[in-house]
Order: structure tokens, then sequence, then C-alpha cells
């Protein structure tokens, strides 16, 4: 049995979150109060008998563990971890269910407050086909209710995810309104839909032409067919009238929706996720009111990360509940779901040659990489295609020469489309890749555009952790699912919920599979030393599961049953 005693861990005060960032400080965290009765050599938890994963090289299987003050106290045996319990010890008898760490997302954009007040066209959760009908008929209710002039908006469609097998386009929405600028965004983030009215009020005629890193899409006649792509919906931005609440509405709305979407999360067993941006101010509020049920790695962007640079706050202010991440993602390219990103060769079957959209220049790039890795922050850096990659690997290969760091981990979200060369400079520079987990499954009906060839290169797996790259999973919600379970089902059938296999060389296995979900979302974070696999002395986060994912049908990993998910220590969902 390994048991050994609990390292203090140390935080920084919050008082200079609140100086620096101009918001209610990140506090730190203090355990619980010791149970009435208890000895101090007493667990708070034991859980036994069970089939414990538990991601340490050094103890793989148990059988059992012990808590105490929200962290692993022991791990081993049944007998061995019974012989900790005292009067006030809860247990926990798994009967032989499985119990893995708690499974971390490394990218989440966690819109909590688009799935509690605005127009959902798509599911958010599960491959559901809608129509086109039903998409019309829901933004037509909204715009009965919302002033003339004013935007009407819908989220989460996903095209290929349409009865009609169609996109679309700009007469569908001209059904909504022709007194209201309306735009159905793509849950993919990259691509949006306007009706004639939008590009009305934006200027946008057929002779309009594409601006640097987008375009405004055409029919086989040249007119304009209401689809918009990446730096092209600019020009949106500045028409229109759209709703605004006043700011205790705005703070609510904020609340509301990251305490819906951490209740989301834990349903599925997430205990950790990178957050890209949102509210720090209602996130910390959210936390104080009990209502935080998962660990944040806060990932800054605008007004937050200017902060960060100006005052000297690192990546790694916080405490093990709010912590300062990486960057936001700094997009460099398209996206892979919506066919814009950025490739060295045409995208096949268009004749057109296209090979995306990059949306940044290198100069400005290189810039951005230098400040942000001059300042001790974790670069992060959106880039699907190759193209886009090189130029991430490029400017960060820059950065490292003019500041040496070592050990600086840049995360590259998405890292999709690799090369052999690029694999290389990703192992030399130890930069993570952050890659789609639920797409494999959820998305293989859009593989077909890219074709084999392409997909035995991308969301490459197999390739990252053979090179000894330590690979994590972004589920990418809102384009994503972010069920972990439905993710690992994918990264280790590589097969969809259509039927189809495509790039079936970069499978991994369940073990591997459940790593990369787990200890590599921790070293992401550079939180390796106190989450991800059950050690004693790291936090006891851990999910608990009807079935196991190893010797289950992988087909039907993602349907097995998240029992309890337990957040240092404390149960935060129970099936």
């Amino acid at each position: 049995m390994k048991n050994r005693s609990r390292r203090e861990f140390i935080g920084l005060t919050s008082a200079g979150v609140a100086g620096a960032l101009g918001a209610r400080g990140i506090g730190i965290g203090t355990p619980p109060a010791a149970a009435q009765g208890a000895e101090p050599r007493d667990a708070d938890l034991i859980v036994v008998n069970a089939k414990v994963y538990t991601m340490d090289a050094a103890t793989p299987r148990a059988e059992a563990f012990a808590v105490k003050a929200g962290r692993i106290m022991a791990v081993g045996s049944s007998a061995e971890i019974r012989g900790l319990a005292g009067k006030a010890t809860q247990t926990i008898d798994a009967r032989q269910m499985t119990i893995v760490p708690g499974f971390i997302d490394c990218h989440n954009h966690a819109p909590g407050t688009t799935l509690l007040e605005e127009v959902l066209v798509g599911n958010p959760f599960e491959v559901e086909f809608v129509t086109i009908r039903s998409i019309v008929d829901k933004l037509r209710a909204r715009a009965k209710e919302t002033p003339a002039g004013t935007w009407v908006e819908g989220y989460f469609f996903d095209d290929t995810k349409v009865k009609d097998q169609r996109m679309l386009n700009v007469h569908d929405l001209d059904e909504v309104s022709k007194d209201h600028p309306v735009v159905v965004q793509h849950r993919g983030g990259h691509t949006s839909f306007y009706n004639s009215k939008a590009l009305e009020l934006a200027g946008v005629t057929k002779e309009t032409k594409d601006p640097p890193g987008g375009t405004f899409d055409r029919d086989e006649l040249g007119d304009l067919n209401g689809r918009v792509t990446d730096r092209a919906r600019g020009v949106f931005t500045r028409v229109g009238t759209r709703r605004t609440f006043s700011g205790d509405e705005t703070e609510r709305r904020n609340r509301d929706g990251l305490a819906h979407i951490s209740k989301q999360f834990v349903r599925y067993g997430l205990t950790s996720v990178h957050h890209e941006g949102g509210d720090l101010l209602a996130l910390q509020q959210v936390r104080e009111r009990g209502d935080l049920l998962h660990r944040v790695s806060y990932e800054s962007n605008g007004r937050v990360l200017e902060s960060m640079i100006a005052s000297g706050i690192a990546t790694g202010f916080g405490d093990e509940w709010i912590r300062m991440g990486a960057t936001s993602e700094h997009t460099v390219d398209g996206s892979f779901s919506e066919r814009t990103m950025a490739l060295s060769v045409p995208y096949p079957g268009m004749s057109s040659g296209y090979k995306g959209n990059v949306t940044e220049t290198q100069d400005e790039l290189n810039a951005w990489i230098e400040r942000v890795h001059r300042a001790g922050i974790q670069v992060n850096c959106h880039a699907n295609g190759d193209v886009a990659i090189d130029m991430v690997l490029t400017a960060f290969e820059r950065a490292q020469k003019l500041v040496p760091r070592p050990d600086s981990r840049p995360k590259i979200t998405h890292c999709t489309l690799i090369t052999d060369d690029l694999l290389r400079r990703i192992k030399a520079t130890g930069a993570v890749p952050a890659c789609f987990t639920s797409y494999a499954y959820y998305n293989t009906d859009k593989f077909h555009f890219y074709g084999q060839e392409l997909m035995k290169r991308c969301m490459a797996f197999r390739s990252f952790l053979d090179a000894g790259v330590p690979a994590c999973a972004g589920s990418d919600f809102s384009p994503g699912p972010f069920a972990p379970l439905m993710g690992i089902q994918g990264m280790v059938t590589r097969t969809g919920w259509n039927g189809e296999t495509w790039g079936a060389n970069q499978r991994v296995t369940v073990d591997e599979a459940i790593r990369i979900n787990t200890l590599n979302g921790a070293y992401a974070s550079r939180e390796e030393s106190i989450k991800g696999s059950i050690t004693p002395d790291k936090l006891a986060d851990f999910v608990v599961l009807a079935d196991d994912p190893h010797t289950v049908d992988p087909s039907k990993i993602k349907d097995i049953q998240v029992v309890r998910t337990v957040v240092g220590g404390k149960t935060v969902h129970q099936a």
C-alpha cells in the first residue's frame, strides 16, 4: 500500500489578483473541518471493492483508496484501506464498479449562458438530426418577441446533422423575417449564416470582395448564399441592434450560466475544465455560493490577459479550484468541421483550389507569441491545418530563442493535421496538442470532405503517443460534445455514429485514451503533481462508472453510465 503524509499546498494570496485583474480575488481553498469524533489518522472517506485504474505507473491497478482533507490519503487493497476507517469515516462500497481519475477537458468554451438563454437550433450534447423548417420556426418565434431591427440569433447549427441534406441558406433565413437581421451560428464557431436584411445592413453585395482570412460564399449563379466564414464576419458586428442587459442582469446571467454548465460537466464525469475566457468575477461568485462543482483552468484573453502582463501575473496563479492557465486560443486558421482550416494542399474535390483560411500573418503571430512568452504566460494557439501548425511552431521556436524558458509547454489547440516534420518539431519544442476527442464519433460525417489519406494524419493521437508527445483531450465545446466517454470511444475505434471508420491507424487503447483524458490533461495545465491520477497526495477527483471501458463492447463505451462524480472527496453528481 502506498501511504505517505499529505504535502502542504501553498498558494498565493488573493489580494494580488484583486489588484491586477480589477475583480474580487481568487480565494485560497481550505480543507474541510474534520468530522466530529474523527481521529487525525482516520480517513474522511474510503472507497473499497472497486476496479481502480489509477493512471499511476507505480500502481496501475488497485481495489481501494482513502481520502483525507480532499486528497488521496492511500491506495491499496480493500483490507488495507478498511484499516484507515474510523467512527466518522464515510465508506463507499463500489461493488466492483470501475473507478478512474476525474476527466479533464483541455479546451472548452463553456457557453452556459447560451444553453440557458438563447435559441438552440441543434442538440449540444448528442447526435440528432433536425429539419430546416424546425430551425426557421424556432427563430420566427423569437423574432415575434424581438423589436424590428434587432438581431435574431440561433446557435448549435450543424450542417451535416440536417434531415434536408443541404446547407442552410439566405432564402431560408429570409422566411424568419425581412425586418430583423437574422444569423445562425454554426456550432464550429467559424461560419455564420445570414438573411438578406443582415447582408443589406452590413453593405455586403455580390460585388463585395472577400477580405483576407474569410469569404462571402456564393451559389452556382454567383449570388450570395448567406454563408460567411471566419474574418469576413467582422462587418456584421457593427450593424443592427443587439439585445442589451443591465449590469446586474448581465452578472446574473453569467452566474446562472456557469452554475448550469458546471452541473452538466460533472454529470458527464468532468472534474476539471479549461475555460476559454469568460466572466472571471462570475466564476468566483459561483464558487463562493457553492455552485462551482468542477475545477477551472482559466484561459485569459482581452482585458484579463493584458492585466496579467502589465501586473506580472504568470500562468499558475490561483489555487486548486480556479487557476490562471494558458491564454485563450489565439486563432491562426479556420475550422476543421466547417472546412475552412488552412491546408498545404487544396481541399479534396473542390475545383476552386481552396486551401482554407489563414487568419493572421506570420509577423503578427511572431509578435503576439513573443510578448506572451516573455510575460511567463503559457502560449495557446488555435491551429487546425498543417499550414497553421507550422506557423505556430515557427513563432514559438523564434520566441524560445529570444527568451529561453525551459519546460514552457506551449499549447496547440486542435493541432489537427500533422506531418512527420511537424511531429518532430512538436516533440522538440515540448508543445502540448489539445486535440478533438468527440469528433471521431460525432463528426465522422465530415471526414469525407478530407478523404482517407488526410484523415490518417488528423487527430493523430497514435502518432503523438508513439513520438512521446503528451497529447491531451480538448472537446472544443460548443463545436463538439464534451462527453469524455464519447471521446474515448471515438479515439479507441475511430468509428463514427454512422458506422464509418476513418484513420484507423490513429487508434489508441482504452488505457491510453483514459490517460489522455486525465493525466495528460493535468500535464497540459502544469498540474500533474496535484491531479490526473489516483495517487497519494493528489486531489481526490474521481469518477465511478457502471461498466469497465476496457471490457465492454468498444462501440458501447459512450453509453456507460457515470454513477458518481467526486471532486475533492465530495460527491458532486450521483446517478
